[in-house]
């Protein structure tokens, strides 16, 4: 004989679901207003024109960086109505950017010099200046160089909504235990060896395909997460991390790549900026650690919210990775 579910249990079986449904489209609502990733950047370009002259403008896209941010000029420069006159120091000196951090969280200034070369400078909240030396030689310290991509490595990871649901779906497919130290290990030493390869132009992947693998990396954790069968993600959650790692590196390494690399010390920018990231990729797990050890310390049902708060944040984050991945998908096949 077949058990038939109670009325009770059949009312509270199609509340759940309307719940389910609710939330999958709340969720492909937000993940439409949401950014999926990058840092929010403007763009600045000084040109010279002279020995002592540059016209400069806004990039392209970033006209509203006009009325949020005040380029402060070095020294001995003057702005006359988009042209930069500066004395017999050229353009030396500290060049700020008052505002940085609130609308955008970076800056990047393009210089083009006479001589045709140029040279890229990124200023964020945590480093709002840099110097300059009058010419296309970067004579950045190291110090300089790494406190600036180490603190961009912690921006864009922690602006990289993708990226973080990602590290957060591991966490609640793996738990909070020994297994969970080696699949993190795993998905750093790949995003890591690629992120590497790629900035170096040794590794070249067009930019669309491996976003929409990175959304659908997303929703298979998310998915993964929601049963309890044992399936290889559950098995072998290292491995899954390994990896979908390798492809996420590929997208660490787009965004350095509209920052730019040094050409002096540029293994200690690729270095400083992959610590960055491993940095703020630690924040999010040890803050999330610190969210389930006061659950459980400080609520007697600590454990019930848990399982319950977990079931509802796996279907969002599953919901703006399928939408994700439909919006990633339909942009480089169309």
């Amino acid at each position: 004989m077949i058990d038939r579910p109670t009325p009770v249990v059949r009312h509270v079986q199609h509340v759940q679901h309307l719940l389910r449904t609710l939330l999958a489209t709340l969720s492909l609502l937000w993940a439409g207003l949401c950014p999926a990733h990058e840092i929010s950047m403007a763009e600045v370009e000084l040109r010279q024109t002279g020995p002592a002259e540059f016209i400069w403008y806004w990039g392209a896209g970033n006209r509203t960086g006009e009325t949020v941010l005040r380029p402060r000029w070095p020294a001995g420069c003057a702005d006359d109505a988009g042209v930069l006159r500066c004395g017999p120091a050229g353009l030396s000196g500290s060049l700020g950017m008052e505002g940085v951090g609130e609308r955008f969280s970076a800056v990047l200034v393009k210089v083009h010099w006479a001589d045709g070369q140029s040279r890229v400078y990124t200023l964020t909240a945590g480093q709002p200046s840099v110097t300059l030396y009058g010419s296309a030689d970067d004579q950045r310290g190291m110090g300089e160089i790494a406190r600036a991509y180490g603190l961009l490595g912690v921006e864009h990871i922690l602006a990289g909504v993708d990226h973080l649901l990602f590290v957060i779906g591991l966490l609640f497919l793996v738990g909070f235990n020994r297994r969970l130290v080696l699949t993190i290990t795993a998905f750093t030493a790949a995003h890591s060896l690629t992120l590497a390869l790629s900035a170096l132009g040794w590794l070249t992947l067009r930019p669309p395909p491996v976003e929409a693998v990175i959304a659908l990396s997303i929703m298979l954790v998310a998915a993964e997460g929601l049963h309890t069968r044992q399936t290889l993600s559950r098995r072998w959650p290292a491995l899954v991390a390994l990896l979908f790692g390798l492809v996420h590196g590929l997208g660490f390494a787009g965004a350095l790549k509209e920052i730019g690399l040094p050409d002096n010390h540029l293994a200690v920018a690729l270095l400083t900026f992959n610590l960055g990231v491993e940095l703020g990729q630690l924040l999010v797990v040890a803050l999330a650690g610190l969210v389930v050890l006061a659950a459980r310390r400080w609520r007697p049902d600590g454990h019930v919210l848990l399982t319950r708060l977990r079931a509802v944040a796996l279907y969002a984050i599953g919901g703006m990775a399928a939408f994700w991945t439909l919006q990633r998908v339909s942009a480089f096949v169309a």
